[in-house]
């Protein structure tokens, strides 16, 4: 085993090897920093280059650019609150409020630390785990898959924010969101509205970007300040080297949640988006002291960064194993297998014991060598949080406008992008969670598809399997257990405030009482509209929005009628005022037109130097250089390298 691994060193640390794996790292930097850039988009680019390259030079550059995307995606995760990649979902909710408080470099400094030991602990899962979970993840099938699915929606939540059936009901959302289009296992359209778009349903970056980027923007719209809400970089106490000592002090969950992302990593077809979220709700559930999860508690942090690193070593193991990948960007690199002409399986583990150690070396060097390096800049990225808002307004406009443009080069992009937005704006208004939602649309067709499976299988039979009863149990015993921390916190709020009950005080759910109830409203018309459109469908359809549609109508009348309770103590003032809601709306609508009359090419940098002479106030010559960067960047990255297919504009 010894003699193998040296062997492996040696054949990653020659040249080219060692140059494609650094050139590797550095794309999958800026893959994972700009939100849309993902590593499975990544791994779709990369992949053409290798035909030419040998084996272990062109795995490991593949393997190297996503093994780091998990890390960089917290850049954008912490300063602007748009998950840079689905892997760093769950870091916005505390790693953002970070930021605002003016601690990023403190965000940072745990992240890059927790990222780097749990994608050392993902590769050392790989050699250490594959003869002994081989019988485990055999034993998972369609049932326990539904079932673990099932498990992360009520985990997710029951965790997230205040109400535990708001936050059920936002998962339930997602689901069925995820239902549009073309049903997994009957080629009939649902919920499609003769709409052609949405006839293959809706892609996944529009939707996540239009949660979380778009009411982030407005926040952004809203005044003249930085990101963060004090006036100057905090002391020495906030840097780098504070994320580094949370780390270490929370070296407990982090080995934790380093263990848990490479089991999850390990059962195919899940991964990092998936593996973020459980790692969260289990920081949140084993914290006794002082938790203040959604307002920037460092664990929130901790937690899904060391998860979704660790994933990566979880993910290759079934990839190399057995031949099935643990994620989608393992199927293309399985693709680079076939590419090369290496077979995974058996002979992994035997005749070319030598390679997959290689791949061992690939996931230690990057994760390390990437954590470095961002640990080295971050210092620097994180002034930005003290730049005034307005002029990050266009860059960020840019990027998420673009991120969902490539989902599938069409204008219907743009749209599902402003619809998602429109939702996300609603739901913070009404205090529903938008983490939930998106985890439900994300694991929508492994549930629909482990369902129907299971049904025809094993008819109602397969509801008694071991590993399904303890999974069922372990989502019963979560919403037990929030239902009595929520109990416990009113409670003690009766008694005087407490500091542990710091997630989501009071007076913040009463000043979205009135909206809540609104909203709780329009949600279960929605979820009622679901069930009444499946009524006709045969059942292979119809089985998994009924069984989503079911709960999310009894969850939404559960949160409206709290909300209804509480709507006369509503004093907040809105998030997101009326002014600025219609001058952003304006903003985006020239976009649109300019888009439509002349393409991105033009009207992106024409968006960029108005907005920054008419709202922004910029001097003439920054807002020049300004508008002149963004035009290099989408020439050079979006045009010269991803090749992206512009809008065909009437003057082309």
């Amino acid at each position: 085993m010894l003699e193998q691994a040296l062997a492996g060193a040696a054949q990653l640390l020659v040249w080219p090897a060692i140059g494609f794996l650094f050139l590797g790292i550095l794309i999958g930097i800026v893959f994972g920093v700009i939100p849309g850039l993902s590593g499975l988009n990544g791994m779709a680019i990369l992949l053409p280059f290798t035909f030419t390259m040998e084996t272990v030079p062109a795995l490991c550059f593949l393997l190297g650019m996503y093994a780091v995307t998990s890390t960089a995606d917290t850049l954008s995760s912490v300063l602007l609150g748009i998950p840079g990649t689905a892997a760093s979902q769950a870091t916005v909710l505390d790693g953002h409020p970070m930021a605002k408080r003016g601690e990023a470099e403190r965000a940072f400094g745990a992240a890059f630390t927790v990222s780097a030991v749990g994608g050392v602990i993902g590769a050392i899962a790989v050699i250490v785990s594959i003869p002994m979970l081989q019988p485990i993840i055999m034993a998972f099938s369609s049932p326990e898959f539904f079932m673990l699915g099932v498990v992360g929606l009520t985990m997710v939540g029951s965790l997230s924010g205040g109400s535990i059936t708001k936050g059920i009901a936002a998962a339930v959302l997602g689901t069925l969101i995820a239902c549009v289009g073309y049903g997994q296992q009957v080629a009939i359209p649902r919920y499609w509205f003769d709409v052609l778009y949405l006839i293959d349903g809706l892609p996944l970056m529009p939707v996540v970007l239009g949660l979380f980027a778009i009411p982030e923007l407005l926040d952004l719209m809203k005044g003249n300040g930085g990101i963060a809400s004090v006036s100057a970089a905090p002391g020495q106490g906030s840097g780098l080297m504070k994320g580094v000592r949370d780390a270490v002090r929370n070296w407990w969950l982090t080995l934790r949640c380093s263990i848990l992302g490479v089991y999850i990593g390990m059962l195919p077809g899940l991964g990092a988006g998936i593996a973020d979220w459980i790692a969260y709700g289990h920081a949140v559930q084993s914290t006794r002291k002082d938790p203040q999860f959604g307002n920037g508690d460092i664990r929130g942090v901790i937690a899904p960064e060391a998860a979704n690193n660790a994933v990566k070593g979880g993910g290759l193991v079934p990839t190399i194993a057995f031949g099935i990948p643990g994620s989608p960007p393992m199927a293309l690199l399985l693709g680079g297998f076939l590419i090369q002409g290496v077979a995974p399986g058996p002979s992994m583990l035997s005749t070319n014991l030598s390679l997959t150690f290689s791949l061992i070396w690939t996931l230690v060097i990057a994760n390390v060598v990437a954590a470095g390096l961002l640990f080295v800049l971050s210092k620097y990225v994180a002034r930005l949080i003290f730049i005034p808002a307005l002029l990050l307004v266009p860059a960020v406009t840019v990027f998420t406008l673009m991120g969902a443009w490539m989902s599938t080069f069409q204008l219907g992009d743009w749209i599902a992008l402003f619809a998602a937005g429109a939702l996300g704006i609603a739901m913070k208004r009404a205090a529903w969670p938008r983490p939930p939602l998106i985890l439900g649309f994300i694991i929508a067709p492994i549930l629909e598809n482990a369902l129907h499976i299971s049904r025809q299988s094993y008819g109602i039979a397969w509801l008694g399997r071991p590993i399904v009863l303890i999974l069922l149990a372990v989502a019963v015993l979560t919403i037990v257990m929030s239902v009595r921390k929520t109990l416990q916190q009113k409670a003690r709020a009766k008694a005087g405030p407490q500091p542990e009950d710091r997630q989501i005080t009071p007076a913040e759910q009463a000043g979205s009482a009135r909206f809540g109830v609104v909203f709780a409203v329009v949600a279960a018309a929605g979820f009622a509209f679901a069930l009444w459109e499946a009524r006709g469908w045969p059942a292979a359809l119809a089985a998994f929005p009924v069984a989503m549609a079911v709960p999310g109508l009894i969850c939404a009348v559960l949160a409206g009628t709290t909300d209804w309770r509480r709507r006369f103590s509503d004093h907040r003032s809105d998030p997101f005022p009326l002014g600025v809601l219609v001058e952003f709306s304006l903003w985006l609508g020239g976009i649109v037109l300019l888009t439509v009359a002349f393409g991105q090419m033009f009207a992106l940098p024409v968006f960029t130097l108005a907005f920054l002479l008419l709202k922004a106030r910029a001097k003439p010559v920054l807002a020049c250089v300004y508008a002149g960067g963004v035009t290099l960047l989408l020439w050079g990255i979006f045009d010269q390298v991803i090749h992206v297919a512009w809008y065909p504009s009437w003057w082309l």
